[in-house]
C-alpha cells in the first residue's frame, strides 16, 4: 500500500471511526484501525464487534493494501502533523507502516488485516431515507429516557418502528418514557427493532448529510449510511414492552407554562433535591378569578436546606400536589424545542404526560413519586 493523504481529511476519518474501537478487548486487532485502499479512496473502519464504524476520504493511490494500526497512537500522532501531504506506505513483510510528511518521518507497528473481522458495505438504494437534522433531533428528544440497566436489556435502547410512512422512536426505563415520531421516505421494509443507544448517539454525533437506512434481519443488525460514512450495529434481541398502555389518554388538570420559566425552576429544585432521590414537590393552582394560575415547585435536604420557586400557568381544571424525579423533569424539558410546555395530570399516583405545545410529534410520560417521601 501506497497512498499520499491530507492531514486534515485523515483526522477527520480518525476521529470519525475511533469511536468504535474496542477500549478493552482481548483480541489486539480490536484496539486497531483498519486502513485500506478501495475504488480509489482510503477506507478507515473500526468495530467493536457490538458497532463498527466506516469513513471513506480522498486519496491518491499508488498501490493497493490494507492493514491495520494502533487507533490511539495513530490518531494521537495525526493529530500532531500540521496540515500538508502525508504520504503513508506499508512493508508487508515487516508489517510496518511508514509515515512521511514534510517535518517528520515515523514507523508504526501493524497487524495483518486478515485479522480483522470483516465489515460488509452494502448496496442502501433501498433504505428508508431522512434528514440528518430532523434525525438528530429525534435522538436528542428520546436517548437520555433509555435504561442503564442491564438487566432489563431491550431497555437499554431504542425502539423504533414504521407504520406507513410514519417512523417512531421510543424509550423508556421504567420511570419515564420519551415518544417521538416523524414522516420518512423510501422503499424499506417494515422496521420493528430495537437499537442500541450508543449506535444512535454515535450517528447523531458525525451525521451531516442524509441518513439511509436499512435494516438486515439475517444478521440481526441495522446500517446507517450518510455521506461518506456507515455505521453498523448489531440489534437488541427481544420484545419491546407495549408502551401505549401507560399513556394517560385523559386529564382531570392541564397546566400550560414558559419552557424555560419551568426548566429554571427545575433546575433550581435539582440542587436540593439530589440530597433526597430528587424528589421534588410539584403544587398545581388554578385562579378561582379565571387569571393566571400557579406551579410551586419545592424541593428540601436536611444538608443544603429548602428551595421554593413558584412560576405563572395556564391552569385548567382542578388543584393538584404530585411529586416528581426533578432531575427526570429536567430532562423532559430539555428536550422541549417549543417556547411553552403542557403538563397533563390526574391524581398524585398516576402518570403525567408533557406535550410540546405546537408539535405533537414529541410527548413524555412521567412516573410519580410517592407524595409522603417529599
Amino acid at each position: 500500500m501506497k497512498v499520499t493523504v491530507l492531514q486534515e481529511n485523515l483526522a477527520h476519518g480518525l476521529n470519525v471511526v475511533s469511536r468504535a474501537v474496542s477500549p478493552r478487548s482481548t483480541l489486539p486487532v480490536l484496539s486497531n484501525i483498519l486502513i485500506a485502499t478501495d475504488d480509489g479512496r482510503l477506507r478507515l473502519s473500526a468495530t467493536n464487534l457490538e458497532m463498527s464504524i466506516t469513513c471513506w476520504i480522498g486519496a491518491k493511490i499508488e498501490e493497493n493494501g490494507a492493514t491495520t494500526v494502533p487507533s490511539r497512537t495513530f490518531s494521537d500522532f495525526i493529530s500532531t502533523l500540521p496540515n500538508e501531504q502525508i504520504e503513508i506506505s506499508l512493508d508487508h513483510e515487516a508489517l510496518n507502516l511508514s509515515i512521511h510528511s514534510a517535518s517528520s518521518d515515523t514507523d508504526l507497528r501493524c497487524i495483518d488485516a486478515e485479522e480483522f473481522p470483516p465489515i460488509s458495505v452494502l448496496d442502501m438504494k433501498n433504505g428508508l431515507e431522512f434528514e440528518a437534522s430532523e434525525f438528530k433531533e429525534m435522538v436528542r428528544q428520546v436517548a437520555f429516557s433509555a435504561s442503564s440497566d442491564e438487566a432489563r436489556p431491550v431497555l437499554t435502547g431504542v425502539y423504533m418502528k414504521t407504520e406507513g410512512n410514519q417512523l417512531s422512536l421510543a424509550s423508556a426505563d421504567g420511570f419515564r418514557l420519551s415518544l417521538r415520531k416523524t414522516n420518512a421516505t423510501g422503499n424499506a421494509d417494515p422496521v420493528d427493532a430495537i437499537i442500541p443507544v450508543r449506535a444512535l448517539n454515535e450517528l447523531a454525533r458525525i451525521a451531516s448529510d442524509k441518513i439511509t437506512m436499512m435494516i438486515r434481519k439475517d444478521r440481526g443488525q441495522v446500517i446507517f449510511q450518510t455521506g461518506n460514512i456507515e455505521l453498523t450495529s448489531q440489534l437488541i434481541e427481544g420484545l419491546y414492552p407495549d408502551f401505549n398502555q401507560i399513556i394517560p389518554t385523559s386529564h382531570q388538570t392541564r397546566t400550560v407554562l414558559s419552557t424555560e420559566m419551568f426548566l429554571k425552576a427545575c433546575k433550581q429544585a435539582e440542587i436540593f433535591a439530589r440530597d433526597g432521590s430528587h424528589i421534588a414537590r410539584f403544587n398545581i393552582q388554578p385562579n378561582p378569578q379565571q387569571g393566571p394560575g400557579t406551579m410551586e415547585i419545592t424541593a428540601s435536604s436536611e444538608e443544603t436546606g429548602k428551595n421554593e420557586t413558584t412560576v405563572e400557568a395556564t391552569v385548567e381544571g382542578d388543584s393538584l400536589t404530585i411529586a416528581f424525579n426533578v432531575k427526570f423533569m429536567r430532562e423532559a424539558l430539555d428536550a422541549i424545542n417549543s417556547p411553552n410546555v403542557a403538563i397533563e395530570t390526574t391524581v398524585p399516583n398516576a402518570p403525567a404526560l408533557i406535550r410540546q405545545l405546537g408539535d405533537e410529534r414529541f410527548m413524555h410520560v412521567i412516573m410519580p413519586m410517592h407524595i409522603g417521601n417529599v
